[in-house]
């Protein structure tokens, strides 16, 4: 069935912000006594803002509440974007070009406001026709739920939707909903084997991403 919308990731796929994220929380668990468990990293890429946060507080032992966490770090995040968004090489370029032909969505991991805050400064908030956070849907990725939404707020089914991801949390998520995935390895934190084996096409960079390889999948 020919693909009729994309769906892109922003994390990892439209700004470089994976070692920012991670420069952040770590920084913040170490000013508070503790310190990264050895998979905490690989299991907060895609956890929802609730999810993240409940981590560092209950899990990672950080002695603040898991709404005080969450607002902690936002506050520190939304301070790096200010003083520099990390945009991806040909990121914006990329979602203009797909969005001349296909309806496009944002199914993120970040908070509402670094959202809005990512696509105002990148000059795409006129962009997209859907933006979603994992915030305002029951669980974030893994589970399908980001995606599921945004393609029923786009009209759609899944099987006419593709999904632009690059972590394994972000290509599962996109996988279970029944999206079609192109993932963009990051090269710092690549998606796990078992992962990409889930995509439908894997692209080395988002130059690659073009209107004809879209229409190719399925």
């Amino acid at each position: 069935m020919t693909v009729r919308a994309v769906i892109f990731d922003l994390d990892g796929v439209i700004i470089d912000t994976e070692e920012v994220w991670e420069q952040e929380r770590r920084g913040y668990v170490a000013e508070h006594g503790r310190r990264f468990l050895p998979d905490t990293q690989s299991r907060l890429m895609g956890m929802s803002t609730p999810e993240w946060a409940t981590h560092l507080s209950v899990d990672v032992g950080v002695p603040r509440s898991p709404e005080e966490v969450a607002a902690d770090v936002l506050a520190r995040m939304a301070r790096r974007y200010r003083e520099a968004l990390p945009l991806i090489p040909g990121s914006v370029e990329a979602v203009r070009r797909i969005a001349g032909h296909f309806p496009v969505a944002l199914a993120s991991s970040s908070a509402r406001i670094l959202i809005d805050q990512v696509l105002l400064t990148a000059g795409l908030a006129d962009v997209f026709r859907v933006t979603l956070s994992t915030e305002e849907v029951p669980r974030g990725k893994p589970a399908p739920d980001v995606y599921l939404a945004a393609v029923e707020r786009l009209g759609l089914t899944p099987e006419v939707c593709a999904a632009v991801e690059d972590s394994s949390n972000g290509l599962r998520s996109a996988a279970a909903a029944g999206l079609a995935v192109i993932a963009v390895p990051h090269g710092v934190y690549p998606p796990a084997g078992d992962a990409l084996a889930l995509a439908s096409l894997v692209i080395d960079g988002l130059d690659e991403l073009t209107v004809e390889a879209v229409e190719k999948l399925r």
